[in-house]
C-alpha cells in the first residue's frame, strides 16, 4: 500500500505507518493540511486517538522484544542505519518539495538542510557498537561484577513543525543505534514529510514495528503516546509550555524524558567585532527561516558605541527583501508556517509596542493575493529587559535590540532569562571569547558564527530550554540504560550462623 491516496478533489489523503503497513485512523477521522504559501488545503492526515497509538506502541514493543531487531547485534544495527542514510540520500529530491510545501520553509533552505541529514544516520551507525561496559574491581574476590548498556525499549518521538525531518533524524538515528524501536508523532501542522520518509525507508526492509508513525493532535495522539505504559522514554522538541505538560504527564508514569525546548538566544556584539560578519550572523540567526528556529537569535545586545551603526547596517541588510512562495527560488522571505503561529506573531508585536518598544523595520503582515501568510522581518529598539518581547520566545522574524555599557552588563542581560538554549558572541578578542563562553548560561555558545549543527556535536538547553542532549555521543546515552551484573565465583555463605 502507498502512504497516500490521490482523490478526485485534488487532496492527497495520507495514512499512518504501523507495524510495517499503512492504515487509516481507527475511527476514520482526519485533519486538513494547508499550504502556507497559498492557505489552501492540499492534503489530509489521520487524526489518531488512543487506540491508534496503542496499536502502534504494541507493534513497536513486539519488535523490541522478539524477532530480528530484538536479537540483532550492534554491528547489524549499524548496517541498518547506514542503509537508512543511503535511502534518504537517494530520495532527497522527492522529499524536499514535500517538506517545503508542508511547513512553508523555502525550498533552498530545505534542500541545504536535507543534504546533511544522511550523515546523522551514518554517524550513529558508527556508534552502534562503541558503547562498552566495564569490569568493576569490587572488594569481593569471590564475586565478578561488570556493567553493560541496554536499550530502553519503545521510544516515543514527538517532533515540531519547523524542521520535521531534521528533528526526526536527530531522534531516530541514536534511538535505533541504541537498539530501541520508535513511535513517531509529528506536529499536526507538518506531518506529510515524515510519512513520506517512512515510505522511503520501506525499501530498506526494516523489521515490522521498528519504526512507526501516528499523526494527530498533541492533546490526543501526543498525550496517548506519553502515557502509554508500553513506552519507556519520550523525546520531545517543541515549546516550553508543551514541554512542561509532557514532563508532568511522563512524571506520573515515571518515564524518562528528553526535552529540546524554546530559546530566547542573545547575540552580544562588542566594539572590536567584525561588523560585516556580525550583521550576516545576526540576520541568519533571526530572519532566515523567519525566526522559526529553536536557536533563533532573537535578542541583540549591542555596545552603546555601536548601537546606531549596527542597527543601520541591519536595516540596510533586510531592506528590499523579496517575499515569495516557498517554492520560488528567488524568494528571500517565505511564508509563516501556520495560522496559529501567524496570529501569535501579531499579538507579540502589538504587546511590544504597547510596552514601549519602537519598531524601526517591518512590524506588519504582508498581504498576499493567493492567501499565503507572510510577516516582514522586524527590528525593535528601545527594548528593556522587563518587556515581554525581551523575555518570551516569539518564534518569528522579530529582533529585540538592547544596549549595554560593558562586559558585566552584557553578561547580566544575556543571562537574565529563564531560557538558555544558545548565545552568539561577536568579538576579535580571544580572551574575551573564552571568558564569556564560560559565563553565558546557554547549552550552545557560538563565537563569530551562528546556527551551526552537526551530528557529532551535542545540543540542548540550560534552564527552561530543556533536559538532556541531542546529537553526539551524549545523544546515545539518552536512549540507553546501564545494568550492573554480579556473578558469584564461590560458595554462597550461610545466611545465618549455625548453632
Amino acid at each position: 500500500m502507498r502512504p497516500r491516496i490521490e482523490n478526485a478533489d485534488g487532496v492527497d489523503h495520507y495514512r499512518i505507518h504501523r507495524g510495517g503497513g499503512w492504515h487509516d485512523a481507527v475511527d476514520g477521522r482526519r485533519l486538513p493540511v494547508e499550504d502556507p504559501s497559498t492557505g489552501r488545503v492540499w492534503a489530509s492526515i489521520p487524526r489518531c486517538g488512543a487506540q491508534d497509538v496503542a496499536e502502534a506502541v504494541d507493534a513497536a514493543y513486539r519488535a523490541a522484544t522478539q524477532g530480528p531487531w530484538a536479537t540483532a547485534r550492534p554491528s547489524e544495527r549499524g548496517r541498518w542505519l547506514r542503509r537508512l542514510g543511503d535511502a534518504m540520500a537517494a530520495d532527497v529530491d522527492r522529499l524536499t518539495p514535500l517538506e517545503s510545501r508542508d511547513n512553508g520553509k523555502r525550498l533552498v533552505e530545505v534542500r541545504a538542510q536535507f543534504a546533511d541529514l544522511p550523515e546523522y544516520f551514518y554517524y550513529f551507525a558508527g556508534l552502534a557498537d562503541k558503547f562498552e561496559g566495564r569490569v568493576i574491581p569490587i572488594d569481593r574476590p569471590e564475586t565478578f561484577n561488570f556493567t553493560q548498556w541496554e536499550p530502553c525499549g519503545v521510544v516515543g518521538a514527538i517532533t515540531a513543525w519547523n524542521s520535521p525531518l531534521a528533528l526526526l533524524a536527530w531522534k531516530i538515528a541514536p534511538a535505533l543505534a541504541a537498539g530501541n524501536t520508535v513511535v513517531v508523532k509529528p506536529s499536526e501542522h507538518a506531518s506529510v514529510s515524515t510519512l513520506e520518509l517512512m515510505h522511503t525507508f520501506e525499501a530498506v526492509g526494516l523489521p515490522p514495528g521498528v519504526l512507526n508513525v501516528v499523526t494527530g493532535l498533541g492533546a490526543e495522539a501526543g498525550d496517548a503516546l506519553v502515557t502509554d505504559p508500553g513506552v519507556a522514554r519520550i523525546s520531545f522538541t517543541g515549546s516550553v509550555g508543551v514541554g512542561r505538560r509532557i514532563a508532568a504527564r511522563a512524571g506520573e508514569h515515571l518515564k524518562r524524558v528528553t526535552l529540546e525546548l524554546g530559546g530566547k538566544s542573545a547575540h552580544l556584539v562588542f566594539p572590536d567585532a567584525d561588523l560585516e560578519q556580525a550583521v550576516r550572523g545576526i540576520v541568519a540567526g533571526i530572519f532566515v527561516s523567519n525566526g522559526q528556529s529553536c536557536v533563533a537569535g532573537s535578542r541583540l545586545l549591542v555596545h552603546d558605541s555601536l548601537h546606531d551603526t549596527l542597527v543601520g547596517r541591519l536595516l540596510a541588510a533586510i531592506e528590499g527583501l523579496r517575499f515569495g512562495a516557498a517554492a520560488d527560488p528567488a524568494a528571500q522571505v517565505g511564508p509563516i508556517a501556520n495560522r496559529p503561529q501567524f496570529e501569535r506573531l501579531q499579538r507579540h508585536l502589538e504587546q511590544a509596542l504597547a510596552d514601549g518598544a519602537r519598531c524601526v523595520a517591518g512590524g506588519r503582515a504582508v498581504a498576499a493575493a493567493d492567501g499565503g501568510r507572510w510577516f516582514a522581518p522586524t527590528v525593535l529598539v528601545d527594548v528593556t529587559p522587563r518587556m515581554r518581547i525581551a523575555r518570551e520566545e516569539v518564534f518569528g522574524p522579530v529582533l529585540a535590540v538592547m544596549r549595554f555599557r560593558d562586559e558585566e552588563e552584557a553578561v547580566a542581560l544575556a543571562n537574565d532569562s529563564e531560557l538558555g538554549l544558545a548565545a552568539g558572541l561577536w568579538t576579535r578578542d580571544l580572551a574575551r571569547a573564552v571568558r564569556l563562553s564560560r559565563r553565558l548560561q546557554a547549552g550552545t555558545v557560538y563565537v563569530n558564527t551562528y546556527r551551526g549543527v552537526a551530528p557529532q556535536s551535542p545540543c540542548g538547553g540550560f534552564k527552561h530550554s530543556g533536559w538532556g542532549r541531542e546529537n553526539g555521543i551524549e545523544a546515545m546515552r539518552e536512549f540507553l540504560q546501564l545494568k550492573s551484573v554480579w556473578v558469584g565465583l564461590g560458595e554462597v555463605p550461610e545466611p545465618y550462623p549455625r548453632t
